[in-house]
């Protein structure tokens, strides 16, 4: 069995370690190079037959990454390592956005030291056919959509929005589920963290921090690009309002 290669949660910590150590690589020998290795290990994100590999986010690997990281920065003026696209679009993630990465990275160590995103399972979608988000990683998006189709959580923003005296349309959109599909779409819309969770932390969901969404703007919201966050509701609004956006597409 080959080595999986490393998923965007993993380059997230890994390279928050370079940057924390002023970008430059650390040795085998590193007690944090020893700790991130046996943490890669343990992370649900890979086949378990694959974790058992010797090999598999050994030290010498996890030390190896950090030297791409290093030889790879555009200001290092040696010879750089041979590494792969997710990682030099990581390295340029930390270089544009480093106190985002930073804090997305503090926000995975604190779920997986709480035990609680080893408990969550996959979640259809949580990865797009970009490969999800560099910021939020894998399992981040697994934790917020595992959230979101909480059916509890989403009768109780429901409740919120009708008591508010509000339509139950998308906040981006505007799409009925009802007017589309009658009697079928009463009552039903589906609901979007406001805050990504590398910022809002791990901590309990408010009914504030959620928006309703058809499942078009709902998908749009979270796909994004390698170094970009998920977008927020407003967000999306201000692209569809740009001449070469379809609004029209439900």
């Amino acid at each position: 069995m080959r080595i999986p290669a490393w998923t965007e949660d993993e380059l997230v910590l890994a390279g928050a370690l370079v940057a924390r150590n002023g970008w430059r690589e650390l040795r085998t020998g590193d007690l944090e190079v020893e700790k991130l290795s046996e943490l890669l290990r343990s992370l649900p994100l890979h086949e378990p037959e694959a974790r058992t590999l010797p090999s598999f986010r050994s030290i010498d690997s996890v030390s190896r990454k950090t030297t791409d990281f290093m030889t790879n920065h555009p200001e290092y003026t040696g010879k750089a390592t041979r590494c792969g696209r997710p990682t030099l679009l990581m390295i340029r993630a930390f270089i544009t956005r480093e106190a985002e990465m930073l804090q997305a990275a503090q926000a995975i160590e604190d779920g997986i030291g709480s035990g609680e995103l080893h408990l969550l399972p996959a979640q259809p979608d949580e990865v797009d056919e970009a490969g999800g988000s560099a910021i939020e990683g894998r399992l981040l998006v697994r934790q917020a959509l595992a959230r979101e189709r909480n059916p509890r959580l989403r009768a109780q923003k429901i409740k919120q929005v009708q008591r508010q005296g509000a339509p139950l349309r998308c906040e981006v959109c505007a799409f009925s589920f009802a007017d589309t599909y009658g009697e079928l779409g009463e009552e039903y819309i589906e609901v979007h963290h406001l805050t990504p969770l590398h910022i809002s932390g791990v901590g309990e969901t408010r009914l504030d921090d959620l928006a309703c969404l058809c499942a078009n703007c709902h998908r749009m919201c979270h796909r994004a690009r390698p170094g970009e966050s998920w977008r927020t509701p407003a967000a999306l609004r201000e692209l569809l309002r740009q001449p070469n956006s379809e609004t029209d597409g439900h």
